[in-house]
């Protein structure tokens, strides 16, 4: 047989032979399983010399097996404009509850929400906070807040009315988010316009809203850009809380572990708690130590509410009892801002280990804080 024609012949015959292949196959898919994602803080390891598992699989409503912030945030924001905030809040307060690890992002997405819900109702005010909006230390308020002020003509006059008649904490704390939207990240304008309202209580609370804004600013929001420069903060690690008036110093010092720690990668470096506290030492002669202490207790806590004990643990490596108290007293702080109920402060001690900060704690649970 000549080679040209025998090439031919067996060019038909593998394609014959292909055709059966295709035609026996089962060509139906597999199941898909999620891809597994980063395990959840707290969560077990495989044992040593154990099988390997297979990938972790979505769950029957169709939900990750571990959230993300961007995942979180895409199905809250889906269920609001499929429903209305109520929805997406109360079903955000529940996979908060059920998975503590989602708190660290929860606020965040808050904010969002109420952004969103400004804009959907066409700024009405009112109708925007009539959902019930305590979850995730009242973000959604906050963020609804700071979005009204940021599509004001006169945000200068309406700051001061938006929270009125009954001016309550959470919402004053919302105007002070939106302040530093108002003032583009400024923090003296941002404090001249906190300063518009009457009584220092309002003041220091508005304060509050504006350092949380410097230090931890909405990620995804370009205007929210956190305003620290690089030299500035090698001059001065506290940068700018030093320079504030005395009436806003301790917001200020409180927040600034906020950018410490995200600036450290704290997910993958855990030591860097500790480490925050000895950074925090660099506030003493100002007297802002123990107010930057209590503030990584709060974000301590904030981050690690699915193991407390650890987080007390890193609390008591402060050489000092002040600073361990402080560091303890953010705890609480935190804890008690996110579980409302009565009896949180107590449940909280009792899983301390550590019995001088089981102390703290418990001196500390009557301490009553609006600080998230």
């Amino acid at each position: 047989m000549q080679p040209r024609a025998f090439a031919i012949l067996t060019a038909l015959l593998l394609g014959v032979l292909g055709l059966g292949s295709v035609a026996v196959t089962d060509w139906t898919p597999e199941p898909v399983t999620a891809a597994a994602g980063p395990a959840a803080p707290g969560a077990a390891g495989t044992a040593p010399g154990a099988a390997a598992q297979p990938a972790a699989s979505a769950t029957p409503t169709g939900d990750p097996a571990v959230w993300t912030r961007s995942t979180l945030r895409n199905k809250l924001m889906s269920e609001m404009e499929a429903t209305d905030p109520g929805v997406a809040l109360a079903d955000l307060d529940r996979i908060t509850k059920q998975l503590p690890y989602t708190v660290r992002f929860c606020h965040p997405i808050a904010h969002e929400l109420g952004h969103a819900a400004v804009k959907r109702f066409a700024a009405d005010f009112q109708k925007v906070i009539s959902f019930p909006h305590e979850t995730c230390a009242a973000g959604y308020l906050h963020g609804a807040v700071e979005e009204m002020l940021n599509a004001s003509a006169q945000p200068e006059t309406d700051l001061v009315k938006l929270c009125a008649p009954k001016n309550s904490g959470p919402c004053i704390h919302g105007v002070g988010h939106g302040t530093m939207f108002v003032a583009k990240q400024d923090v003296a304008k941002a404090r001249e316009l906190c300063n518009r309202f009457t009584g220092d209580q309002n003041r220091i609370r508005c304060s509050e809203g504006l350092f949380m804004q410097l230090f931890g600013p909405d990620e995804e929001d370009e205007k929210a850009k956190a305003n620290l420069p690089a030299d500035k903060l090698a001059q001065d690690p506290l940068y700018p809380c030093k320079e504030q008036p005395a009436l806003f110093q301790s917001a200020c010092f409180f927040y600034a572990p906020t950018f410490y720690l995200s600036s450290h990668d704290y997910p993958n470096h855990p030591e860097v708690y500790a480490e925050a506290l000895k950074w925090c030492l660099a506030g003493k002669a100002s007297g802002g130590a123990v107010d930057c202490s209590r503030g990584v207790g709060s974000r301590t806590m904030k981050y690690n509410l699915d193991r407390e004990d650890w987080a007390a643990q890193q609390c008591a490596t402060a050489a000092d009892g002040w600073q361990r108290k402080a560091c303890a007293e953010g705890l609480v702080s935190y804890y008690t801002v996110n579980y409302t109920d009565g009896g949180a402060s107590g449940r909280l001690c009792a899983k301390f280990t550590d019995k001088e900060m089981q102390g703290y704690c418990r001196s500390a649970g009557g301490l009553s804080a609006s600080l998230d």
